[in-house]
């Protein structure tokens, strides 16, 4: 199951030959189902004999991503069942501007007795000791969130970051590139 959320703008993507989708078709008009489609319509070729490697994953969807935020911000979570990748770009900020960070991260360790996890509309007991990670547009409590690079890739797994991966805008890899 592949999941899709998106939380930014990028006007023009149903007319942008690099986002045309052939198998793939948007239920209504937002540029989020258009962006989704786009990133099925190039997973599909990859899932076409089982499943990939995660480094041929992650070499894809990030290449998306380096291309969806050429239209506008680009902050978005997708999963492809195994793993959760968020990417984040701009956003608006307080000031009116759109700048970086567009994406926040939490990574915790949850343990049975402690006090539960309670964030802004959500609350986890831990029943038994888990590892959690939160992803968020600003943080959502005040613990330690992390703010992603703008173009940083994150792909995580079992609540864990796995691998990360940062962008300059000329579109090379900066900084982390590497599974952890």
């Amino acid at each position: 199951m592949h999941l899709f959320a998106h939380n930014g703008m990028v006007p023009g993507i149903e007319h942008d030959p690099r986002f045309q989708a052939r198998r793939f078709r948007p239920i209504g008009d937002t540029d989020s189902e258009y962006a989704f489609c786009a990133l099925l319509e190039r997973m599909a070729v990859l899932w076409s004999d089982g499943r990939p490697e995660l480094d041929v994953r992650i070499a894809a969807v990030a290449a998306f991503a380096a291309e969806l935020h050429t239209l506008g911000p680009a902050n978005f979570l997708y999963s492809d069942g195994e793993v959760l990748f968020g990417h984040g770009h701009r956003r608006r900020n307080a000031a009116g501007e759109m700048a970086p960070p567009g994406l926040h991260v939490l990574c915790r360790t949850c343990r049975p007795g402690a006090e539960p996890l309670d964030v802004a509309g959500l609350s986890i007991p831990p029943e038994h000791e888990q590892q959690v990670a939160l992803l968020a547009s600003v943080p959502l409590s005040d613990e330690p969130w992390e703010a992603l690079h703008e173009g940083e890739l994150i792909v995580l797994r079992e609540g864990k970051i796995v691998h990360r991966q940062r962008r300059g805008s000329g579109g090379r890899a900066d900084g982390v590139d590497a599974l952890l």
